[in-house]
């Protein structure tokens, strides 16, 4: 049999925006598999979206990066960048030993690159037929996405157990879990961006995320506009394709006292937020796993998240509330708030920092990713 372990391998990656610095879930969970996987010595070029990486192909950190073209539509970006790089990939297709797809949408062409005579791999970070802002038509292209990548991939990966599970329960497929990461941080002193908007070290609440009606901003500010309080909340993020929802969104949050929207914040900034944070708020209607979530762990803030399945994997019990209740939102934060004043969350984050060490480690997680490839390529 073929030692594949000293094999190189080479390896296409499609169904994300592009890296580095690009806001999203699977954009930040690429950033930081891919590099790993390129130091192992195997070749990935990831086909971006243009508009998201330079035009030019260009390397970041061992990943070399190309460009496809892809409107600034919401409705059409996706699957004619998907369609067009899997053109590209099918075209050279003997500089490449397997196809990686990201996201149920991208997936769609599962069938078509497998005709193509690619090998193909599927992570599958979530439902995203789930997410608010999807029409009928959508929806039900998502869920065959999710169907097609499931049947006719090569293999597929979870990034949560509850992700397995539906893939095992609906498909009758068993998808290797391989969880998103996260790298445990070193804490940011406070700086400019918090004088910049008069934020007092552990005296505000944090929520990071795209400005989309599935994250259920719209619900945090309804509380806080509610509370009697002198912290602040902080909202960073931004929206990938302005719209009704977000400009609304934030209107509302300039209206209410103490609410800063900050916009997207990346890199040493988004540290700098999360190190001098009193809390972190994810009151999601919709999550694969979240990588916030994640980092906010890793900063050992005190959490609270909506009792959807992909927080439940992460948080515990108590640091939930029923989603889409702003009255009980309201009344945990308020709890969270006292308990965090008297310091009482400590062992808990604790504990919790060190399964992130154990179970959420990127270089685990690459190694892990490389496993299914070599398995793949060996069919």
């Amino acid at each position: 049999m073929l030692d594949l372990s000293k094999r190189r391998l080479r390896i296409a990656v499609i169904g994300l925006r592009g890296i580095p610095n690009v806001q999203g879930g699977v954009e930040t969970h690429c950033q930081e598999l891919y590099p790993r996987i390129a130091r192992y010595g195997h070749k990935v070029t990831i086909f971006g979206r243009s508009g998201y990486v330079p035009n030019n192909d260009c390397d970041f950190e061992g990943v070399k990066i190309r460009s496809i073209p892809a409107p600034r539509k919401k409705s059409l970006e996706a699957i004619i960048h998907t369609t067009l790089a899997v053109i590209a990939v099918s075209a050279k297709k003997s500089d490449f030993d397997l196809l990686h797809i990201h996201a149920i949408g991208p997936s769609l062409l599962t069938p078509w690159a497998r005709l193509a005579g690619l090998k193909v791999v599927v992570t599958n970070h979530g439902p995203d037929y789930d997410r608010q802002k999807w029409g009928r038509f959508a929806k039900f292209m998502l869920r065959l996405g999710e169907k097609l990548g499931a049947k006719y991939s090569n293999a597929i990966i979870a990034v949560s157990r509850h992700i397995k599970v539906i893939i095992s329960e609906k498909y009758g497929v068993e998808a290797h879990y391989i969880p998103n990461g996260v790298i445990i941080p070193q804490h940011k002193p406070a700086g400019e961006l918090l004088r910049r908007y008069g934020l007092s070290k552990k005296k505000y609440l944090l929520a990071v995320g795209r400005l989309v009606p599935e994250k259920g901003f719209h619900d945090l500010i309804e509380a806080f506009a509610n509370m009697e309080t002198d912290w602040k909340l902080v909202i960073a993020g931004d929206a990938d394709h302005e719209d009704e929802y977000s400009r609304r969104l934030k209107g509302k949050g300039r209206s209410v006292p103490n609410v800063v929207m900050a916009g997207f914040i990346k890199g040493d900034a988004l540290g700098e937020l999360y190190s001098s944070a009193g809390l972190f708020v994810l009151p999601s209607y919709h999550e694969g796993l979240p990588l916030v979530l994640l980092e906010a762990m890793s900063y050992e803030l005190p959490v609270l998240v909506s009792d959807i399945p992909a927080n439940m994997e992460l948080a515990e019990e108590s640091e939930t509330f029923p989603l889409g209740n702003v009255h009980a939102l309201k009344h945990k934060v308020q709890l969270r708030l006292a308990k965090v004043s008297e310091g009482e969350d400590s062992v808990l984050a604790t504990r919790k920092k060190k399964r992130l060490i154990e179970e959420f480690n990127w270089d685990k997680i690459a190694k892990d990713t490389i496993k299914v490839y070599q398995e793949t390529v060996n069919l």
